[in-house]
């Protein structure tokens, strides 16, 4: 189940995998495309990538920038009271780590990524045109099911992705709270939580899987 769920949870980047389309592409055509893309890439690639991993946080790096709401990501994980006392300078250093340690931490569960059945369920009505979740699941060789949600914001003309939930574990939330804690421990001192976020991504894979295998 660890293993679905580490793919799962990457699917996050996977879907995010081709530049962000025109709102011409519905969010869950872009889903649908980006999904083909990148196993498909990872079908060719995927022992280049395992023996260079650094050619493959960059790949990501370049393929994830346009199509990710990474400055409103990082500032729901801060939430306000944080985000209204950082500069601009240390918003921007915490957007680059961020974006460094999902690229690292859960670039390496996608490499693992071993064929698994994905579905793309139904599209559901949208009361806000501006905002739009997609749904699909995860069909491990058991038969098992593990739902996936992608929550998606229109930037303009352009549908970035916001959040995503992984067998009901939000994890945008579990970020918001991991950060809260950091800053808690680290007695306010934001440079020292954005210099350690890296260490603090990892915890929050493991609470993930730790929840996962509870379930």
């Amino acid at each position: 189940m660890l293993k679905l769920l580490r793919s799962g949870l990457l699917a996050l980047l996977a879907m995010m995998s081709v530049p962000a389309l025109a709102t011409a592409e519905s969010p869950h055509q872009v889903v649908q495309v980006t999904i083909d893309q990148v196993l498909g890439e990872l079908n060719t690639r995927r022992e280049v990538f395992r023996k260079d991993p650094e050619l493959f946080y960059r790949t990501l790096d370049d393929i994830l920038t346009p199509a990710i709401d990474f400055e409103g990501f990082v500032r729901g994980v801060m939430t306000v009271r944080y985000s209204r006392q950082a500069s601009a300078e240390q918003l921007q250093t915490f957007q680059e780590t961020f974006k460094r340690s999902l690229m690292k931490f859960y670039g390496n569960a996608l490499l693992e990524y071993q064929d698994q059945e994905i579905r793309m369920l139904p599209v559901a009505a949208e009361r806000d045109p501006a905002r739009a979740s997609v749904n699909m699941e995860i069909v491990g060789s058991n038969g098992a099911v593990y739902p996936l949600t992608y929550t998606m914001e229109l930037k303009g003309e352009r549908w970035k992705v916001r959040n995503v939930i992984v067998n009901g574990i939000n994890i945008g939330k579990l970020f918001r709270d991991q950060f809260a804690e950091a800053m808690r421990n680290n007695r306010n001192n934001l440079d020292q939580v954005i210099a350690t976020w890296g260490d603090t991504v990892a915890r929050s894979r493991q609470s993930v899987e730790a929840q996962a295998g509870a379930r």
